[in-house]
């Protein structure tokens, strides 16, 4: 990684197109319409929902997280609890603390509304994910397999 000068703050209007490009890095099977709606929905209930983006400078971010919180998590003791729905930082910024300093961000806005405990999840086989939560102290409760059968 090139010698930059990285600020992880949180979301801020300028930066809602480089929110969408990295969006549709992290959720490629989604369309444009569909992410910036779901956009909106975050910026309209950011008293439950939280953005955080790792800013290089000159209007360019290379990665960003999306929290919320949730009412009810499986497997964690209380009510309220922070959630990291989104976590990603483009390839060649990895591996340098942004993700870890992203979470940092979210768990910071979790406990200043009361939560006491954060979770996350990752599907199954994004073996990358699953370690990188874990090297930041989130420990596997539980996985799940979904099922479908198409009736006719």
């Amino acid at each position: 990684m090139p010698d930059i000068e990285l600020t992880i703050r949180p979301l801020a209007e300028s930066d809602l197109s480089e929110w969408l490009r990295l969006r549709q890095m992290l959720w490629d099977e989604s369309g444009e319409d569909d992410q910036k709606d779901e956009m909106l929905e975050i910026i309209d209930d950011l008293e439950s929902q939280f953005v955080a983006v790792a800013d290089i400078g000159g209007g360019r971010l290379v990665g960003f997280l999306e929290a919320s919180i949730r009412s009810h998590v499986e497997d964690c003791n209380t009510d309220n609890v922070g959630y990291l729905e989104g976590w990603f930082v483009e390839d060649e910024y990895r591996q340098h603390g942004i993700g870890s300093g992203l979470v940092a961000q979210a768990e910071a806005w979790a406990s200043n509304l009361g939560c006491t405990e954060m979770a996350s999840d990752a599907e199954v086989d994004n073996l990358i994910s699953l370690q990188a939560h874990q090297k930041l102290g989130y420990t596997e409760t539980s996985r799940l397999v979904h099922l479908r059968k198409e009736l006719s």
